[in-house]
């Protein structure tokens, strides 16, 4: 029999209209009901982290309390250095500019003389296991530390940390008028430690190249950032840095191996990872014994990230971009919980600027911004990362959610100069804005770094080593 289906066309297009308003207000219940659960959730872990933090070590709130600083900028006087007038048109002077003044009247406050040094000799009472960033640090020779850009390895079967940095106990000048300031290559310097606090010199673990002109190591190149991680399954040492040439035009990475953490290391090769350019980058080893380059490219346009190989000497294909047209550097990773923290600094040269905080529960992405986590100082202080620049973060076992954040702060004037910032890192607290790829905020709490003139570990942990 014929269907007629004029009559039933009304009746059809009202149900495709209840089906489909159906289908909105559904979608619409279902994503307020996402927003309601991840408030809840937030509210929740902002409620259990109130909770962990009055059950810590009254220190902690000592830590967590932020310090002010109070800097007047001077009158000019005289005739500027070149450093300075090149960033000052006719304007307003900036702290920073007084930073990058090496005739500042101001010089004392970011860069101390060594009557204040740290001198864990020869320092007794009051500032004994005290830090003070931007103090010059002697090691138990009496020599300043230069381990500048570097990491920190706890190495188990010895119980002693390794810290390998930069060794830039040389000249600073310009390789052409527009290069940037520069030391010639030295080597990686490592020193040992049991406390944190009182450093040994083991020496350079990894030497320049004198002679051989064509080697990634000669003095003339640039070598930054190291960082070393131990590879259990074949009992080896591997660092990881950036080598460049005098004009940033290499940007590959470099890999050295060593049976023993005070080296010496051999150099192995340098590449470009993922046939991308590379320059500041890091190393992060996972709980599963998975380490992973993370290095800046495209320009310092975007980070990428990827797995290396079972023996850590090369990265296998799998890449991810990460922080796409942000232009961040010196990435240092942590974790927490199972969710993944990153500290990136902005492109600026040897000028400071504003931290970022990230956070992902993948660590191939996507990652998050979560804000600039520093509190303390001023407002300069703030947006300038204290004057310095991320390089790594200390996990300080038998406290949860408690670090050491390391930072350099460059003295582009004589970089041998430049000093150290470590500051403690916490995590707790609200989140500081929603996320951009999901709804509502992250149901991981807050990274803050806190300002402090001087500071210390708390007895118990200090202690326990």
């Amino acid at each position: 029999m014929p269907i007629s289906t004029i009559g039933n066309f009304p009746r059809v297009l009202s149900g495709s209209r209840c089906s489909m308003s159906a289908v909105v207000w559904s979608l619409v219940g279902f994503l307020l009901m996402l927003q309601l659960y991840s408030l809840v959730s937030h509210k929740n872990a902002v409620t259990g982290d109130i909770q962990l933090r009055m059950n810590r070590h009254p220190l902690f709130q000592e830590l967590e309390q932020m310090e002010d600083e109070n800097i007047q900028i001077p009158p000019p006087r005289g005739k500027q250095s070149p450093h300075a007038s090149k960033r000052r048109p006719k304007r307003t002077t900036t702290l920073i500019d007084e930073f990058l003044d090496e005739k500042s009247q101001l010089r004392h406050v970011f860069f101390p003389d060594m009557k204040t040094a740290i001198d864990p000799i020869k320092d007794a009472g009051n500032d004994n296991y005290h830090y003070h960033p931007g103090r010059i640090w002697l090691d138990t020779k009496g020599n300043p530390i230069q381990a500048h850009g570097g990491c920190m390895l706890y190495d188990e079967r010895s119980s002693t940390y390794y810290w390998y940095g930069e060794y830039k106990d040389g000249p600073t000048y310009h390789a052409h008028k527009k290069g940037a300031a520069r030391v010639d290559v030295i080597g990686v310097g490592c020193y040992s430690s049991k406390d944190l606090w009182t450093w040994k010199n083991e020496g350079i673990v990894l030497a320049a190249e004198e002679t051989n002109e064509t080697h990634d190591l000669h003095k003339s190149n640039v070598l930054e950032r190291p960082k070393v991680v131990y590879n259990e399954k074949k009992g080896k040492y591997v660092m990881w840095m950036h080598i460049d040439d005098t004009n940033y035009t290499k940007a590959a990475v470099g890999i050295a191996i060593s049976d023993y953490p005070t080296g010496p290391f051999e150099y192995l090769r340098s590449q470009r990872p993922h046939g991308y350019e590379s320059r500041d980058m890091t190393i992060f080893k996972d709980d599963d014994g998975v380490a992973y380059l993370i290095y800046s490219s495209e320009e310092n346009s975007e980070l990428h990230i990827g797995p290396l190989t079972e023996d850590y000497l090369d990265v296998k294909p799998d890449m991810r971009r990460i922080l796409v047209g942000l232009h961040r550097e010196a990435p240092a990773l942590f974790k927490y919980q199972g969710t993944y923290y990153m500290i990136t600094s902005g492109c600026t040269g040897w000028a400071p600027n504003e931290a970022l905080a990230h956070a992902t529960e993948s660590i191939m992405g996507p990652w998050e911004t979560m804000g600039n986590p520093c509190f303390g100082g001023n407002k300069m202080f703030r947006l300038t990362t204290f004057f310095a620049q991320s390089t790594f973060v200390i996990p300080l076992p038998g406290i949860p959610g408690s670090y050491i954040f390391m930072a350099d702060r460059w003295n582009p004037a004589e970089l041998r100069d430049s000093r150290y910032v470590w500051l403690p890192l916490i995590i707790g607290g609200r989140a500081d804005r929603p996320l951009e790829f999901n709804f509502g905020f992250p149901l991981w709490p807050r990274v803050s770094i806190y300002w402090h003139r001087k500071w210390r570990f708390p007895l118990s942990w200090r202690e326990s080593k």
